[in-house]
């Protein structure tokens, strides 16, 4: 139950401040939430959303009770362009994208996304080395004798 939308043409920065208003909510709510949204990137998430959804019933007949799971936003490849500017001088344009893969999962189950399939190994506990304290070192103190000018 995925869906993503490769080289979508607007900067991952400012995708994923609409990406993370969907994440882990229904995809009714979802739905409601990207469609006040003023934003650009609010209307190509939802055709996005509807795509997963689609893939979800087609693919694995469920159809209802779906909620966002994961929503990733991930830098796609810069276009680089010049611009002019004074005394014959170019300037770098970077023009961003912006891969967005979407990951819907079922309400109330125990489905594991596949980044979470991987348990961490336990690391073994080995028994700490007694701190032995090292002993005091002495000072000497050394004298100063004063040098008096004598005239």
């Amino acid at each position: 139950m995925k869906a993503i939308l490769k080289n979508y043409r607007q900067s991952p920065r400012k995708v994923r401040l609409i990406a993370d208003l969907i994440r882990g909510k229904k995809v009714d709510d979802a739905m409601v939430q990207l469609s006040f949204v003023s934003k650009r990137a609010s209307s190509a998430l939802i055709k996005l959303l509807q795509s997963a959804v689609a893939n979800a019933a087609q693919n694995n007949g469920v159809s209802r009770g779906l909620i966002v799971s994961s929503i990733e936003v991930n830098e796609a490849p810069v276009i680089k362009r010049w611009r002019a500017r004074a005394r014959g001088r170019a300037a770098q344009i970077l023009k961003r994208s912006s891969h967005v893969t979407l990951v819907l999962g079922v309400a109330g189950s125990d489905a594991v996304t596949p980044k979470e399939k991987s348990t961490p190994v336990a690391k073994k506990e080995t028994p700490e080395p007694e701190k032995v304290s090292a002993p005091k070192k002495t000072t000497s103190k050394k004298t100063t004798k004063k040098v008096t000018k004598e005239s």
